[in-house]
Formats: C-alpha cells, sequence, structure tokens
C-alpha cells in the first residue's frame, strides 16, 4: 500500500505494508539509520523515535498507527546546524561509550523534557528507565539531561 508519512518535517510517499514497522521503514526506505534494531521487542529502547512529540519504540510500532501523525528521529533535531540542547549536553558529558543506545537515550530526553522541562533527579531516573545502557553511562546520561533542561530554559 502507499503510503504518506511526515517524517522529520518531511512528507514520504512510501510502499509499506500497514503491519509494517516503523524501524524497518525507517531504516530500510527512508535510510534515516540512526534509529538501531537492538531487541525487536520494544523493551531496550534502541529505537525510540518521537510520534507527536512522545516517545514510541518504534520496532514495534506498526504504520497503520503513523498515518497522519508526524514522526521526529535523531536526524529531524538539529536546527540550521545547530545541534538540540541533549545533543549538546550528551556531547558535553561524555554521556556515551558504545553508542549503540545513545540515539534512543537522546531522543527519550527531549520527550522527557518536553513533559517536564524542570524535571528532578527521580523524574529522569524514572523517565528513563525503558532505555537500556550496557557500558553503564548512566550516571552521564543523568548528569547531560540536568545540563539540557538547564540549556532549554528549563532550570
Amino acid at each position: 500500500m502507499i503510503m504518506e508519512i511526515n517524517v522529520n518535517g518531511t512528507r514520504h510517499r512510501v510502499n509499506v505494508d500497514l503491519d509494517q514497522s516503523l524501524l524497518s521503514v525507517l531504516r530500510d526506505e527512508l535510510d534515516l539509520t540512526g534509529s538501531k534494531y537492538g531487541c525487536g521487542e520494544g523493551q531496550c529502547g534502541a529505537c525510540t523515535v518521537l510520534i507527536e512529540g512522545k516517545a514510541v519504540r518504534s520496532c514495534i510500532t506498526v504504520m497503520a498507527d503513523v498515518s497522519g501523525k508526524p514522526v521526529t528521529t535523531i536526524e529531524g533535531l538539529e536546527r540550521n546546524g545547530k545541534l538540540h540542547p541533549v545533543q549538546e549536553a550528551f556531547i558535553q558529558h561524555e554521556a556515551m561509550q558504545c553508542g549503540y543506545c545513545t540515539t534512543g537515550m537522546i531522543m527519550s530526553s527531549v520527550s522527557l523534557l518536553a513533559q517536564k522541562p524542570r524535571p528532578t533527579r527521580d523524574d529522569i531516573i524514572h523517565g528513563m528507565e525503558g532505555n537500556i545502557c550496557r557500558c553503564g553511562t548512566q550516571p552521564r546520561i543523568v548528569l547531560a539531561i540536568e545540563m539540557a533542561a538547564r540549556l532549554a530554559g528549563g532550570r
């Protein structure tokens, strides 16, 4: 089926099955490879994107659920060559090691800060529970999110 989707502010026409995962369309059809395939079950968070500004796991989101809704991937965060405050903070705090989880962590952080511009440390820890980092950079990720909140004017 030919379907039109809005990804990062651009409309795309794609030939998909309605039960096909958003992740496979992003990576295979649109060549947006920032979102990673991790577990395929929505448990690790590596595939996180924003749909209507909310963090969702694209590996378990089917195309039928995306129709008419704006999708934002990691590739869509920068504006006019300027990184998003969360991206800046992750760089400043070296909140990545292998980098596999990083895009999902950033996307979940962006969603969290949109919902809670002044999160407490507990809010951050709770908000990031669905994202797994096997390298153990969680303390730096928390610091980066706190910094991003300050950069974005939240606190």
